[in-house]
């Protein structure tokens, strides 16, 4: 699970960290999404693969970011979350990449990142103090098995009846 809070890296950026956890009641391991940055995303508009979008951290109001520092375990890309109430800048936008041509909540999907095309993900290397056990998230260069992420559960929003009505009803 993408897990964040406010426990700052003590390299690097310097920002909120980004790890990933295997509890499944983990609360702080809710993230919003959004449209991409300076965009307006109507509630109930499915995200379409392709799409780009930010990922807000419920808890902090942090979105999720990356830029060319090395992560502090892997010497990969540094992902962590950054801004203030849901706003940062460009480097929060990530591009939904998936099969089809919607993000379906049961499909994994991968999300890479717009401005350096690394791919978030997750692998063995653990952290000890002051987050023990918690696995390091990254941007990896290359696509792999660690860069699918699934929705395990939070609010779904009902498509929007535009939407609906685009999708039922194609031969208007």
């Amino acid at each position: 699970r993408l897990h964040s809070h406010d426990v700052r890296y003590g390299s690097g950026s310097g920002q909120q960290s980004v790890t990933g956890v295997s509890a499944a009641d983990d609360g702080n391991s809710y993230w919003r999404v959004r449209g991409r940055t300076a965009a307006v995303c109507q509630r109930g508009t499915p995200v379409r693969c392709g799409q780009t979008i930010r990922l807000t951290h419920l808890g902090t109001g942090r979105n999720l970011h990356s830029h060319r520092f090395a992560s502090p375990l892997s010497g990969n890309q540094e992902v962590s979350a950054f801004g203030e109430a849901g706003e940062g800048d460009y480097l929060d936008d990530w591009t939904v990449v998936c099969s089809g041509t919607y993000w379906v909540r049961d499909d994994e999907v991968r999300f890479q990142h717009t401005s350096t095309d690394v791919f978030l993900s997750v692998t063995g290397e653990q952290y000890g103090r002051p987050i023990h056990g918690h696995k390091e998230v990254h941007g990896m260069a290359t696509s792999s098995q660690n860069d699918y992420w699934k929705v395990m559960e939070g609010i779904f929003m009902q498509p929007s009846e535009a939407f609906k009505a685009e999708r039922y009803h194609a031969e208007l």
